[in-house]
């Protein structure tokens, strides 16, 4: 029996003290800049939360390789290893099979050996699939390597922004967790770059880089404070939180906020998949999620993966047009990371889904022009302009604050569970949205478009009116504001 039918049928009145105290944890204070002690936790120096943030999106920068990696690649593996075109679609496919593994696995494993632990176990995945794919001679091989390089990619894109948002001070944390995101644009363009110079076979041996910086970097950063008091190690949590703060930082206030915290979700039964139907998480599982199905199912793998072979179709250099998307979308992303503490996330995510309403008809309206061959001399530019449009606005709010979002919002107690869910959903969308593409743009080029764009109005509808603003509010308050 769940907590929720506890409490409804009045069995276990515990549990509603304790449903109240999550909600207003004791020597708490909610309200947004309270006074000295809720900004206390923000002094002090931020070099290892710098440091460890380094390390973490180490990860990130990986999860960009393995995305970016069977793009420039395809030509290449299929000559050398003589694979079908069905073959080699198996093996771009395997990718998104191994991250909904990964996600399904990432938050138990991140629960019970620690964010750092799981860092740790997701990227010797990665190792053992580029190696796989270095060596491998034929399909068999290769597939495993992907589907290995997959695994550690959907669960590394789930522990590495939960991990920095445990990490960071409440003033930092959406800077830091954009992070990620900048991360793994770098990534897919490097390997978009990389890949037009090297050998596939070396190519795969660069996806080792990352994995090494973060396997050695494991060993001089130190492990969630909120994981370490969960686990019952306070001291030990303590301790660490002294040193992400800073040597002379007062940190009592954050410290009793944790431990208070904990506590309360000590009295809580442990979370099940059903737990997260419960009315007291319902909202934010509903954000989380609803945010990972409407920023895929808004379009950006089709895009992402078929950019090319879109500009071909419009009518422009698909080899110019590629490099221009790779490198507008590490810059958005890149000054996304310097606002998004200052503009806030809503405001970012409204933008962002209006700009792809207006990039997405830009786009239609080129492809319709084509088949109805008007202004024909005008369908190139519009096709670029609107491909362009779309990553940039994408990358500046849709692309990483969902992510950021879902690191804040869910509450610790289910937090793996949640977390994993969403990063399944996320994943299964990317892999129905790239595997229907082809099909729509058959369908209709310009009606593929508009339909994204309809999508896209739909995600500005529910930021409107469920997304809560979690800009400079401790993971705590956020927990109190969402219920």
């Amino acid at each position: 029996m769940g907590i929720g039918e506890n409490i409804e049928n009045g069995q276990d009145g515990e549990l509603e003290d304790a449903r109240e105290a999550l909600i207003m944890p004791k020597n708490s204070s909610y309200e947004e800049g309270s006074g000295s002690q809720s900004s206390s936790n923000c002094t002090g120096s931020a070099g290892m939360v710098y440091l460890s943030t380094f390390v973490a999106v180490a990860g990130s920068f990986e999860v960009g390789s393995c995305s970016g990696y069977s793009s420039p690649t395809q030509n290449a593996i299929r000559e050398d290893l003589s694979l079908s075109i069905l073959e080699y679609s198996l093996f771009g496919s395997l990718l998104t099979v191994g991250a909904m593994i990964g996600a399904i696995t990432s938050g138990p494993i991140a629960d019970y050996i620690g964010r750092k632990g799981a860092m740790r176990f997701s990227s010797t995945f990665c190792v053992a699939g580029w190696l796989a794919i270095y060596f491998a001679e034929g399909y068999w091989a290769l597939d495993i390597g992907r589907l290995a390089t997959g695994y550690g990619m959907g669960a590394l894109s789930f522990v590495v922004p939960v991990f920095i948002a445990e990490i960071a001070p409440k003033n930092l944390r959406g800077t830091l967790t954009t992070v990620t995101q900048l991360m793994v644009a770098t990534g897919v363009s490097a390997a978009f770059i990389m890949g037009t110079v090297l050998r596939w076979r070396v190519l795969a041996l660069t996806g080792l880089i990352p994995c090494l910086i973060l396997h050695v970097g494991l060993f001089l950063i130190p492990e969630s404070p909120r994981w370490l008091a969960k686990k019952g190690r306070e001291k030990e949590s303590e301790t660490t939180l002294q040193k992400l703060r800073g040597r002379g930082a007062d940190i009592s206030y954050e410290a009793i906020e944790i431990k208070d915290y904990i506590q309360t979700l000590e009295s809580l039964p442990k979370a099940k998949l059903l737990e997260l139907f419960q009315r007291r998480n319902l909202r934010s599982v509903v954000i989380g999620v609803g945010l990972m199905v409407l920023q895929q199912f808004g379009g950006i793998n089709a895009v992402c993966f078929y950019a090319s072979s879109i500009f071909e179709v419009a009518g422009f250099s698909p080899t110019v047009g590629t490099i221009i998307y790779a490198i507008l979308q590490v810059v958005v992303v890149f000054l996304n990371t310097t606002i998004i503490d200052k503009v806030g996330r809503k405001p970012l995510l409204l933008v962002s889904a209006s700009g792809l309403v207006i990039s997405c008809l830009i786009t239609g309206l080129s492809f319709y022009l084509k088949v109805h061959e008007l202004a024909l001399k005008s369908v190139p530019m519009l096709a670029v302009t609107g491909i362009l449009l779309y990553i940039g606005t994408f990358s500046a709010g849709l692309g990483p604050i969902p992510w950021v979002i879902m690191s804040e919002i869910f509450p610790l107690n289910i937090k793996g569970v949640a977390g994993s869910v969403a990063t399944l959903v996320n994943w299964f969308c990317a892999w129905a949205v790239s595997f229907t593409f082809n099909l729509l743009f058959s369908w209709s080029s310009y009606g593929t478009f508009i339909l994204y764009a309809a999508i896209n109005a739909v995600t500005i509808v529910f930021v409107v009116l469920l997304v809560p603003e979690t800009k400079g509010r401790t993971l705590e308050q956020i927990q109190a504001a969402i219920r």
